[in-house]
């Protein structure tokens, strides 16, 4: 009784609210399998057909001993005329997927309906040649158990148990209405279709149950789907999928607060003008694969694209997720960029050359924008002065320099740090002591 009551409070049960976008998804994702169930119905009325054609044509004396001179050409037509349904029923499913429409749960219905009184029809026509005893006996009644398993890829309970309950009821009333004359008594055979009829039914019951599981499965793959994507909208341009399983795993808070980040910008030196002589289509191969290299490095690092900026890019380290080593951690991946930089440039013609500035301190973080698209970033005088450092590399011609803060954060690890002294900076009323690392 326990199973039985488990059973159908998975079916029935209380379901997790969903958005209206989330409806939409499981939609067309519930129709797209309705695509498939058309086709694997196309594909076995072919079967059939090419099947019993050949059996047609290569035995004419079996078909006349089972046919009993009846011609079962009626059979063909009436697989072809399924074909041309499920052909138009395919045609409408795709149009209302490129029109993003659902279909009509009338619709569903009928055609249900019009699919599994097919074999009622050809059942009937056997029975006409053959005789209700070797034709119920014989293959047709096996033939609704094709309608309901493929009514599970419909991921509707009900509609597969109605696909079920219609096989039920036309087998047991095409059964009682041509009851063999020879047999006066009607309880064994009443008992006996309606055994049949209701195992029938049953196996619709269970169908539905499947698809109700399938369709479960779809919508837990969106939830998970629509996660992921909105951990990768909210935290930037590119999260790596490391970051994206633990944001997932462990939710992290989108609210604004203050965080202790290093801040990274990157930017490739006179990218622009060593573009202009360059088709469109090099220009974005080679920056793709400059970045790509750049990002893997982040990726290992613990490090974050927040935001990719033309030819250049803003990193954190520290945020979403607190990192008491964050200085360390940029510098050791702004030294492996470089690295990685004179590698790529060893076996290129195009030679790129990257300014880095790293700036540690308290920024404001959190998930920031309009009410349709937000994003998740960090604002304040920190990432300001890391931007500002990441300029002065043309001045100095260096390619990575830190602030006092990175410096002073590294201890013994940035002992190879040069200090260029106190340094003007845009924007700033005081000097600033900047430090360049090789």
């Amino acid at each position: 009784m326990r199973a039985i009551a488990q059973f159908w409070r998975d079916i029935f049960g209380p379901h997790e609210a969903a958005s209206k976008e989330f409806e939409h998804m499981l939609m067309r994702e519930v129709m797209r399998t309705e695509l498939v169930r058309v086709r694997a119905v196309i594909a076995v009325a072919i079967g059939i057909i090419v099947v019993a054609g050949t059996v047609h044509i290569l035995y004419p004396e079996l078909v006349e001993r089972v046919w009993h001179g009846v011609d079962p050409n009626a059979v063909f037509r009436i697989l072809f005329g399924l074909i041309l349904f499920e052909v138009w029923v395919h045609a409408v499913i795709s149009n209302h997927l490129k029109l993003d429409r659902d279909v009509s749960v009338y619709r569903r219905y009928l055609g249900a309906l019009i699919e599994t009184s097919v074999p009622t029809v050809i059942l009937v026509l056997q029975i006409e040649s053959m005789g209700p005893v070797q034709a119920l006996g014989f293959v047709m009644p096996m033939a609704y158990f094709i309608f309901i398993i493929l009514s599970t890829l419909r991921l509707d309970f009900w509609l597969s148990t109605f696909t079920g309950f219609v096989a039920a009821v036309e087998l047991y009333a095409v059964a009682m209405h041509y009851k063999p004359a020879v047999n006066p008594d009607a309880t064994p055979e009443l008992y006996y279709h309606l055994s049949r009829s209701f195992v029938i039914l049953t196996c619709g019951i269970l169908a539905g149950a499947v698809g109700v599981q399938l369709r479960r499965g779809f919508a837990a793959s969106i939830r998970a789907a629509t996660a992921r994507d909105r951990v990768t909208n909210l935290f930037g341009q590119h999260v790596s999928p490391q970051v994206v399983e633990r944001l997932m795993a462990e939710g992290a808070s989108t609210e604004s607060d203050i965080r202790s980040v290093a801040v990274m910008f990157v930017d490739f030196r006179s990218f622009t003008a060593s573009a202009r002589s360059r088709s469109p289509q090099e220009v974005v191969e080679r920056l793709d694969g400059a970045f790509a290299v750049l990002v893997d490095i982040l990726d290992r690092h613990g490090g974050i694209v927040n935001k990719f900026l033309g030819d250049g890019f803003l990193a954190l380290f520290g945020a979403p997720f607190d990192a008491a080593d964050a200085a360390h951690r940029a510098v050791a991946a702004a030294r492996d960029m470089l690295t990685a930089m004179e590698r790529i440039n060893d076996v290129s013609d195009w030679k790129l050359r990257i300014g880095i500035g790293i700036h540690f301190g308290e920024v404001v973080a959190g998930n920031i924008g309009s009410p349709r698209r937000k994003e998740y970033t960090v604002i304040g005088d920190t990432v300001n002065f890391a931007s500002r450092l990441e300029a002065l590399n043309k001045e100095f011609g260096s390619q990575l320099l830190i602030s006092a803060a990175v410096r002073e954060a590294l201890g013994e690890d940035g002992d190879d740090a040069v200090a260029l002294g106190e340094v003007p900076i845009r924007g700033y009323e005081q000097p600033m002591t900047v430090w360049q690392l090789g």
